[in-house]
């Protein structure tokens, strides 16, 4: 008995921002070379009213047009823009979405390695017999944490929510999975007041930790070098980590799908494990960086982007705030 990845889908916000957009607020800012570079011509922002838990409630909408809700037994629902601090926002979800009550939910706090853990839980709840189908949420609206004078992180970042099915199978499509932490490089990446440590304060200090962006301790902070080394010193050699475990070699994968970052990342990163253009999905143009969704918003448009429905083998990463990184291999037999 095992698991298998059935079915994405996934939504954006009804706000767009183009780099002509951000150019109007940063005139001096060179998006031309930022697109180049960074690969991401647009992204999507909820509205002042708009949460996360709303997006998540249309991706799963979205999702059992083709899917019987009554089916679901367990909600993973990972995000770092909760609804409340209490209580788990996967909760407020299964009311929301009219679901059993017989049912598990559970919220996660996972960046841009959350979806990839979350495979993993949804597999081990799977296979040990406790239930046959995992609905598996990532949604986030970094965009509400973003100072407005923060260039950089308005440029990336962008909010999103998808829906995965993830059900009982006869064979083991969901491999093994590997993961990582060091929570020394917390601060790499944190919105650092507005929890328990610090509270929001309403006369926070502008800051630009020596760069030419803007925030405040209230605001999301990213150390975008250090986290740029954190990647390119660890992912590659995990990488090779997961295939030696798999036992697998490079060219038995059909596509690698990591957390879409930038582009220039992946790009580095996939010359350094040496795999080929072809094998390897780098395309954040529409919607950029959002976090725990890249993944399956990539998987789910790489499988659309096929004439047919085939049996493939893929490698999902991710990695980031934490900082935390994760993966491993799957396998599919149909379009997401």
């Amino acid at each position: 008995m095992g698991a298998q990845i059935k079915k994405i889908e996934y939504v954006f916000p009804e706000v767009m921002i183009t780099n002509e957009d951000l150019k109007k607020d940063f005139p001096d800012y060179d998006f031309e070379r930022f697109e180049e570079k960074v690969g991401i011509k647009r992204r999507y922002v909820v509205s002042d009213d708009e949460t996360a838990l709303d997006l998540a409630e249309k991706a799963c909408n979205k999702l059992f047009q083709n899917f019987d809700k009554q089916k679901i037994d367990y909600i993973l629902y990972c995000t770092q823009s909760p609804e409340y601090f209490l209580p788990t926002t996967a909760c407020i979800l299964q009311d929301r979405l009219g679901l059993r009550k017989d049912i598990g939910a559970l919220d996660f706090n996972l960046g841009c390695s959350g979806f990839t853990y979350g495979v993993n839980l949804a597999n081990a709840l799977i296979s040990s017999g406790q239930v046959e189908n995992v609905l598996l949420v990532t949604a986030e609206t970094y965009s509400k944490f973003i100072h407005p004078k923060d260039k950089t992180n308005r440029s990336i970042f962008g909010d999103a929510a998808a829906a995965t099915l993830i059900s009982k199978t006869d064979d083991d499509n969901i491999l093994k999975f590997k993961f990582g932490t060091d929570g020394s490089g917390y601060d790499k990446l944190i919105v650092k007041n507005g929890c328990s440590k610090f509270p929001l304060d309403s006369d926070a200090e502008q800051i630009s930790y020596g760069t030419d962006n803007i925030y405040t301790d209230n605001h999301l902070y990213m150390n975008g070098p250090e986290v740029f080394n954190f990647t390119t010193k660890v992912i590659p050699d995990f990488v090779k980590e997961i295939m030696a475990d798999n036992k697998l070699e490079i060219n038995q994968i059909d596509q690698f799908v990591f957390h879409q970052a930038n582009s220039f990342m992946l790009d580095f990163l996939r010359k350094r494990v040496k795999i080929s253009k072809e094998n390897f999905y780098n395309d954040l143009s529409d919607g950029g960086n959002t976090v725990s969704c890249t993944i399956p918003i990539a998987l789910k448009r790489y499988t659309d982007s096929l004439e047919e429905n085939k049996e493939l083998t893929l490698g999902i990463v991710g990695f980031g705030v934490g900082l935390s990184w994760s993966g491993g291999i799957i396998k599919i037999n149909n379009k997401l």
